[in-house]
């Protein structure tokens, strides 16, 4: 099992270790509910240096990443980030991801943990124009400072003036007094924040400046376990849970990212898949009877017929109530629609709603 460079912290800290992606990574610190309220009230930091980070450039650079990805690259300008997917050949997706446009020839793709090899080989495959790829994972430290607090909390680390900054904006800076620091406003919580990229070497300095800079800001330390609570109050995708190699982009609701003003891999059947209709589609619900929604539980009609399955599914803690996602057949992804979810092969109660459902 892999490290990052700040396990060691994570540790002494406290923190429940668990295996991720292949990763030793901490679920939670205090507790699951404690730290997805930190985030959403203020301002907590997650390690998420597990996740995948290749550069793409030189001449054909954009070339390949317009062919593998389902969103439009050419629409970047330097600085603007942009979320898309890398579509399988059979309709389904490889991976959702992350690109990043450093200047006209270079981009940085930031994809899933639990994919990089898979992507980095898939790519690959179609790097027959010679752009030059590098894969900087296993040197690169990631972390995700998110909540309404983090820009006022991390200011005082750098020149960038981080307030300014728009939603899928980033710049290079010093940080921290550390040089040539990726700042990205993004984010997976939907609370506001920033995720920051440097080299492993510098992780435990820009570690100890963030709590020291956040001190007076109660900022905290957040695992695993509220990143997935944050995520799925915002009603994101969880590539394995969500969208996975058998589910398209359309069906997933993300026809957002899928532009059909270019061509892409397997873009001729997803225009088809488009214009003929989906036959099921990722709905969220909410619980109006008692029970959570996990991973795979089967959803039902009113005479128990299977309509579908669930995907992701959780007490949110911001809401009190239980809230999941799932596929269900098109008729009856419908706001305000009634379904029910299969626990224990007891029929619980839900409805459809559209999210986030933290609004």
């Amino acid at each position: 099992m892999k490290n990052t460079a700040l396990t060691d912290i994570h540790i002494k800290e406290g923190a429940k270790m668990v295996p991720f992606a292949g990763y030793n990574m901490p679920v939670q610190y205090v507790g699951i509910n404690a730290e997805h309220e930190t985030v959403r009230n203020g301002v907590g930091v997650f390690d998420v240096s597990h996740m995948g980070e290749f550069i793409v450039k030189g001449d054909h650079a954009l070339e390949l990443i317009q062919q593998v990805t389902s969103n439009d690259v050419a629409k970047l300008y330097d600085g603007k980030v942009q979320y898309s997917c890398l579509p399988n050949m059979d309709g389904g997706i490889v991976d959702d991801l992350l690109v990043y446009r450093i200047d006209d020839k270079t981009y940085m793709l930031v994809v899933n943990a639990s994919n990089i090899d898979k992507d980095w080989d898939w790519i690959s495959k179609f790097n027959t124009m010679g752009a030059d790829m590098k894969n900087i994972s296993d040197r690169t430290s990631l972390l995700a400072i998110q909540g309404p607090k983090a820009a006022a909390a991390l200011q005082s680390l750098t020149d960038i003036d981080l307030a300014s900054m728009e939603y899928y904006t980033f710049k290079k800076g010093v940080f921290a007094g550390i040089d040539n620091v990726v700042v990205s406003a993004t984010g997976y919580t939907g609370a506001g924040g920033f995720e920051i990229y440097f080299d492993n070497a510098n992780a435990e300095h820009i570690w100890n400046a963030i709590f020291e800079a956040g001190k007076s800001f109660a900022i905290k330390p957040i695992g695993l376990g509220a990143r997935d609570t944050l995520r799925l109050e915002m009603g994101f995708c969880l590539y394995g849970n969500d969208i996975d190699d058998t589910t398209s982009p359309l069906e997933a609701g993300l026809g957002w990212v899928t532009k059909f003003n270019k061509e892409f891999n397997n873009s001729a059947s997803l225009q088809q898949q488009k214009q003929e209709g989906i036959k099921r589609k990722l709905v969220g619900f909410e619980m109006i009877d008692r029970g959570i929604p996990r991973h795979d539980y089967e959803i039902v009609d009113a005479n128990g017929n299977n309509i579908g399955r669930v995907t992701s599914g959780t007490q949110s803690p911001s809401l009190q109530k239980a809230i999941g996602m799932g596929y269900v057949k098109t008729e009856f992804a419908k706001e305000g629609t009634e379904i029910f979810i299969s626990i224990r092969d007891n029929k619980i109660k839900a409805k459809i709603v559209k999210p986030p459902f933290n609004k």
